[in-house]
């Protein structure tokens, strides 16, 4: 690869192949070739990009007792509602 890759160049890659040329692309921009620069910035893009939407698949959806609306002044009661006693935790006032 001696220009900056195409996306559809990036799609035919493997994970594992667009870590190690990024990495070889970054050493050769240290050593000062500018166009190695542009080259390892658009393989770190595409490296992150992929990192993200396989993050985003793992998360958990939220449960009903996260998600129920409340005053943005009241943040301290966070405690509050996840406790089954309602008041009778540390936070609360006797």
């Amino acid at each position: 690869m001696t220009a900056a890759p195409t996306p559809q160049e990036l799609v035919t890659l493997e994970d594992e192949e667009i870590a190690s040329l990024a990495a070889s692309w970054r050493v050769r921009a240290g050593y000062g070739d500018r166009d190695a620069f542009g080259i390892a910035h658009a393989l770190e893009v595409e490296q992150r990009r992929r990192l993200r939407e396989s993050q985003f698949h793992q998360l958990q959806p939220l449960t009903p007792e996260f998600t129920a609306p409340r005053p943005w002044w009241k943040f301290w009661q966070i405690g509050r509602i996840r406790q089954s006693g309602g008041g009778d935790g540390p936070m609360s006032r006797t």
